[in-house]
Order: structure tokens, then C-alpha cells, then sequence
């Protein structure tokens, strides 16, 4: 059973592993009026997906509160001038060419 759950854990995990991710200052913040939202950073990322085929970013439900909570966080490293880090979920599903956000770290 213990393996089992190792096993599941491990999958669980691997997708964000080979996912994308960047580093940088926000250049870019675009918002369309069908609420599609996504950005650029500085710098080059790594390990994107072949279906993300343009190097912006795309919060993947701009109408959840994890989606509203990342828009947040983008305005305020943005206003502030800050380093973003972007993790992807090594998937384009809100947009074709973009990889979806798994998740942002803004540090001091």
C-alpha cells in the first residue's frame, strides 16, 4: 500500500517537473475582453512544453480565485518592480501556444 501511495505521489509530481518556468521582471501584462489574461517576463524560460510555442504566460481560469489571487500577484510585481518566478503546469489549455501557470513565487 505504502508503495502504492509513493507511486501515486510520484506521478502526481512529475508533470511539474518537466513543466516550464522563468524568472525575470514582468514586461507585459495583457488582459482581452473575453477575460483572457497572460504576460511576459525578462529573460528566457525553460523546459516549456512544444505546445507553447510564444513565450508569454497564461493564467489558465481568470475567474477562480486561484486565478484572480495570480493576477493579483503579477500587478503587484509589476507595480513594484519586482522578480517573478513562474512554474507552469506543462499544459496550453487556455490558450494554444501558451503554457498555463501552475504557480508564481514573489520574494523579497
Amino acid at each position: 500500500m505504502a508503495r502504492i501511495i509513493a507511486l501515486l505521489a510520484l506521478l502526481m509530481c512529475s508533470n511539474l517537473v518537466l513543466a516550464g518556468a522563468q524568472t525575470g521582471k514582468i514586461k507585459d501584462i495583457r488582459v482581452r475582453d473575453d477575460g483572457l489574461h497572460w504576460f511576459f517576463l525578462e529573460g528566457e524560460s525553460t523546459n516549456k512544453p512544444t505546445c507553447a510555442k510564444i513565450g508569454y504566460w497564461m493564467i489558465k481560469d481568470e475567474k477562480s480565485d486561484y486565478g484572480k489571487s495570480q493576477f493579483s500577484m503579477l500587478l503587484s510585481a509589476y507595480m513594484a518592480d519586482k522578480t517573478i518566478t513562474v512554474v507552469g503546469a506543462n499544459t496550453c489549455t487556455r490558450w494554444a501556444d501558451g503554457e498555463d501557470v501552475s504557480y508564481l513565487m514573489l520574494t523579497k
